[in-house]
């Protein structure tokens, strides 16, 4: 048998599984509109998927993941509760020479059920720990909205706010912006510059001064852009006690169990994310209910922070031992995406995606 056959095969097989499990096998374009996309993901994914334009429907991208077609198809016409499955290729750019293929097979599982959330989360992790379980794989789980809810909950500005739930994908990105917003790194120098320069004069006669426009912005924005870098220059500091807090989560890392209790002994100082927490812990109650040990499941709040931009909650993956290989599998909660999608309907939705390549050489079958 071929390398690709081999490959194949192993995904059929495991189609198969999410078949048996109660899943309705779907089927996706492979062209799909980057403007969907790109309001979606921001610019960042152009850099990681394939784009060419069609003289009719405009720029197109190969798919780069199966969620955003299913959801799609689901909130045009699916009923809820819902389980999907699909089988099929996804695209996906390298940046530098490495054993990463641009181009792979991968098999999916998709749940839309607003009755139980928790339960779902449970459901999806269990199915693919067990389909996984002869791979010795070690799993990753962490909570996107316990992080979310913490960012909400901060008292500053809601530019502030705003800015920092837009970098949470980005974490080097995110830290910086935390260490400037908490006081604890100085503006840079280019930008104290600018608001030294917005200080001294008016808009109006810095951009008369500049002369000619350059780019799309027109001058009302230019000085709507500049009015709000000087009120960000004069908005307290997050308090320390919170900038604390915050990092404290971001660099949580422990089993689930115990990772519950230091959350549930920090909330009371940072309330917002008591609800969250809360779904947490029911999240565990449920894993435990289907066989998973969460005495020893790893627990990394900013876990999933390196994925696509569309999850918000519950996030796993599985690994092997060899670090230089991606995912196995991985998945999450992603309940904001399905109202975007859905024109202001949602449903509560979870899901994941197992790399069949990976496991047949995993397995020795390539």
């Amino acid at each position: 048998m071929t390398p690709k056959a081999a490959i194949r095969a192993e995904a059929e097989r495991l189609h198969a599984a999410f078949v048996a499990a109660g899943a309705v096998p779907v089927e996706a374009d492979v062209l799909l509109p980057a403007e969907t996309l790109l309001d979606l993901y921001g610019e960042d994914i152009r850099a990681r998927a394939y784009t060419t334009h069609d003289p009719l429907r405009g720029e197109m991208m190969l798919r780069p993941d199966f969620t955003v077609p299913v959801v799609q198809a689901h909130m045009s016409h699916g009923a809820d509760p819902a389980r999907y499955c699909y089988l099929g290729e996804v695209f996906r750019k390298q940046d530098r020479v490495s054993t990463r293929a641009s181009e792979y097979l991968q098999v999916g599982f998709e749940v839309f059920d607003r009755s139980a959330p928790e339960a779902a989360d449970a459901e999806v992790f269990a199915l693919f720990q067990g389909m996984l379980a002869d791979l010795n794989l070690r799993p990753a789980t962490g909570d996107i909205g316990i992080l979310m809810a913490a960012v909400r909950g901060l008292d500053t500005t809601p530019r502030r706010r705003a800015a920092l739930l837009r970098h949470i994908w980005r974490p080097k990105r995110f830290r910086a912006l935390l260490d400037r917003f908490a006081g604890r790194a100085p503006v840079p120098v280019a930008r104290a510059r600018l608001l030294e320069r917005l200080a001294k004069g008016s808009p109006d006669a810095l951009i008369a001064e500049a002369g000619s426009f350059v780019g799309l912005r027109s001058g009302d924005e230019i000085a709507a852009r500049a009015g709000a870098l000087l009120a960000d220059a004069e908005a307290k500091p997050i308090s320390a006690l919170e900038a604390a807090l915050l990092y404290d989560l971001l660099t949580l890392e422990a089993p689930a169990v115990a990772a519950l209790a230091h959350l549930r002994g920090i909330a009371p100082m940072l309330p917002a994310i008591a609800p969250a927490v809360e779904r947490f812990a029911g999240r565990l109650d449920a894993l435990s209910a289907r066989g998973v040990d969460v005495s020893v499941l790893p627990f990394e709040a900013s876990h999933g922070r390196t994925s696509l931009e569309y999850y918000d909650g519950f996030v796993f993956s599985f690994h092997a031992a060899d670090p230089a290989l991606p995912p196995i599998a991985s998945g999450g909660r992603y309940d904001a995406l399905t109202a975007v999608l859905g024109q202001g309907e949602s449903i509560p939705a979870v899901g994941g995606v197992i790399r069949p390549g990976l496991v047949a050489r995993l397995r020795g079958h390539v």
